[in-house]
């Protein structure tokens, strides 16, 4: 029992060093200066326009890497094809890869000088340093989380139902609408959290493509860099609690739709 203590606390306690302290000290840093300022910083539409930008992402980014990651958990649990291999690995390979690695290579092809840039910009069409890269660039780096979070879930609830109502007549369609995506419900909605998380927060791939051009391109991450290199502390500091906000209030809204679990408190 004393055991079981000591490792509670050691656990609670190396969070409150790692997030509770950082971000008590935080938010005494950002309304030292009185609420005034900080109303004052996010007020301005340099602020506006990044939140707006990074919002407008995260909306575009989270329902294609959804969709994408269903797909590619079903064809990696569910089907028996070529690459099937290939594809569970690829699935990964942002996790290996630097962000600013991942924005590069996007120069490389997307760039005016790039394999298919230089195209792209004859016809109007521009891709870096705009918000087409920068869309790019985060749903690159937020490709695993959903289908890492359905392939267990998939393998875990088998094909028994699927097959009883496919021997029943029932469409494929039927049977994702209505066995396996309630199944698989718990699993979307924590790939989603995660996926709108990194989405709201990336930085280091969308810093490459995006210009940092303020009033454009500039998303919060973003933001956040150019008032702490501008000494604006309170600017920083209200960019990155919004930031934290945004993350915390679509975790618990997630957490709040779960259905609560049967035969426990």
């Amino acid at each position: 029992m004393t055991s079981r203590y000591a490792l509670r606390a050691i656990a609670l306690g190396y969070l409150g060093l790692l997030v509770a302290g950082p971000v008590a000290m935080m938010l005494w840093a950002t309304f030292s200066g009185g609420v005034a300022s900080v109303w004052e910083a996010i007020a301005r539409p340099a602020f506006l326009h990044a939140l707006w930008l990074t919002l407008l992402i995260a909306a575009i980014v989270v329902p294609l890497n959804t969709l994408f990651g269903i797909l590619c958990a079903l064809v990696v649990v569910r089907h028996d094809v070529r690459g099937k291999r290939l594809l569970s690995a690829l699935l990964d390979l942002p996790l290996g890869v630097s962000p600013v690695v991942v924005g590069l290579a996007l120069v490389i092809v997307y760039g005016r000088r790039g394999a298919f840039g230089g195209w792209l910009a004859e016809h109007g069409v521009r891709v870096i340093f705009a918000l087409p890269g920068m869309v790019l660039a985060t749903l690159f780096v937020c490709i695993p989380f959903v289908a890492r979070e359905v392939i267990p879930v998939l393998r875990e609830i088998g094909t028994e139902q699927e097959q009883a109502a496919r021997t029943l007549g029932a469409s494929d369609w039927q049977i994702f609408r209505l066995i396996t995506l309630p199944a698989i419900r718990a699993g979307v909605g924590f790939g989603v959290v995660l996926t709108a998380a990194r989405a709201l927060g990336e930085y280091g791939a969308v810093a490459i493509v995006s210009g940092r051009l303020t009033g454009r391109t500039e998303t919060l991450t973003i933001h956040v860099e150019e008032r702490f290199l501008a000494f604006d502390m309170t600017g920083a500091y209200a960019a990155s609690l919004v930031l934290a906000a945004l993350a915390l209030t679509i975790f618990f809204a997630m957490h709040a739709r779960r259905p609560a679990p049967r035969g426990g408190r």
